[in-house]
């Protein structure tokens, strides 16, 4: 696959080589990766890298986008068919440039946007001072309740009323359970706010039908394609067809510039592999691995919270454990499982430190992994947080965890010969 870099650049390739190995050896949980299909990798190195394109099948701004314009008509109605939507736009790179596609289809700086907290599982596009929305809109927060470290449905309907946004935003990137969305839509609603969902970490778990779908309660869904989609790095929003047009503006010229093609033919053989029952069996998987982790790790002393998950991650607690996500994070890496540190709900920790792990069960559902494993995981890990200092502990574990994951071939064997 890398014939021509080891000719001309063989110290890049040599790098590339090094993370094939890493990837091989390595036993996968940060909950925003997964593994992409062989075709997804062809399709996004194939010719259609060449062709650079602005505007919408049948109105282009370059010449010889005939048979382009036949693979965003067949993504999109692909993705209609698999999602169940009314409308479908797959031109965003990223799950971050599909969210702002919607700012750009319905807010004007200074609109008022009611979204979750980003220390209880909201993401950096949903009104972080770090992002640049937050210069442009006014964010409020809705939060969990402290108790059930669930999303508090009462709170965030007497802020919708108070506050009055012009829109709501529901998904998470360390949310484990399953959201209302019937509910928030209501909320939204009621004040005259447009609803927004961001499904980037649940996206394959809703296109297999293995947990509800936000499509007939949001106005707009957003989504990355990767993550539990197991797609390009890339984007997709979806609508309801009154705001087709107005999505469509919003994305370009609104948002952005010319599409990638390459990333579109990849988005497209996924949007018909996701509606495969190989798809919706991997993604079974995924969730009784995360809920079997989450109660193996419960009887090993750590806190889960909210109690479990009903999606692809888990978030732990750690205090009980006396050490923080930051050193179990680093620990773990050693060993050659890869979580990342995430804070808790009301965590008393620095967002650099954290007393919380993310964990994610995607990438190893793909591989194979199934309960028994995970149960093995699971213990590792317990080793690992018990005595993360200790070089022998570190070692005796790493090799436990490389023996595991030795049966389970990242790609088919001869999948990268030249």
């Amino acid at each position: 696959m890398l014939k021509n870099t080891r000719a001309t650049d063989p110290v890049l390739a040599g790098l590339l080589d090094e993370e094939l190995s890493r990837q091989e050896h390595n036993i996968e949980m940060i909950a925003s990766e997964s593994t992409a299909p062989l075709s997804v990798m062809e399709l996004t190195g194939s010719v259609f890298t060449n062709k650079t394109l602005e505007g919408y099948p049948g109105r282009r701004f370059q010449a010889g986008s005939g048979i382009a314009d036949k693979v965003e008509e067949l993504a999109c109605e692909r993705a209609r068919e698999l999602f169940g939507a009314e409308h479908a736009n797959i031109q965003s790179y990223s799950g971050s440039t599909a969210n702002y596609s919607v700012f750009a289809s319905v807010l004007q700086p200074g609109d008022k946007v009611l979204s979750m907290r980003l220390d209880q599982g909201g993401h950096l596009t949903h009104g972080s001072p770090a992002n640049w929305v937050s210069k442009i809109y006014h964010f409020e927060f809705y939060a969990m309740d402290p108790e059930t470290e669930l999303i508090d449905y009462d709170a965030l309907e007497a802020k919708a009323r108070e506050y009055r946004p012009k829109l709501i935003i529901a998904g998470a990137s360390s949310y484990s359970r399953l959201i209302d969305y019937e509910r928030i839509a209501n909320a939204a609603h009621e004040v005259g706010a447009y609803f927004m969902v961001d499904m980037a970490h649940v996206a394959g778990l809703v296109a297999a039908k293995v947990i509800p779908s936000p499509i007939p309660y949001a106005d707009f869904v957003t989504s990355s394609t990767t993550k539990t989609f197991c797609s390009a790095r890339s984007g997709m929003v979806f609508c309801k067809e009154k705001y087709a047009k107005m999505l469509d503006k919003g994305t370009f010229p609104g948002a952005i510039g010319s599409i990638q093609l390459h990333t579109m033919a990849a988005k497209c053989w996924s949007f018909k592999y996701a509606a495969s029952e190989e798809f919706r069996a991997t993604m079974e998987q995924v969730v009784k691995n995360a809920k079997c982790l989450a109660e193996e790790l419960t009887k090993y002393g750590f806190r889960i919270v909210s109690g479990g998950t009903d999606n692809h991650l888990l978030v732990a607690d750690l205090r009980a454990k006396k050490i923080t996500g930051k050193d179990f994070q680093n620990a773990l890496d050693a060993v050659g499982i890869t979580v990342n540190k995430n804070m808790i709900p009301f965590d008393p920790e620095k967002p650099s430190v954290t007393s919380g792990v993310r964990i994610g069960l995607t990438a190893v559902s793909q591989r194979g992994l199934k309960e028994p494993e995970i149960r093995e995981i699971a213990a590792i890990m317990n080793k690992v947080a018990e005595a993360p200092n200790d070089e022998e502990n570190i070692k005796a574990c790493r090799e436990q965890a490389q023996a595991l994951i030795a049966g389970f071939p990242l790609y088919p064997a001869g999948s990268f010969e030249d």
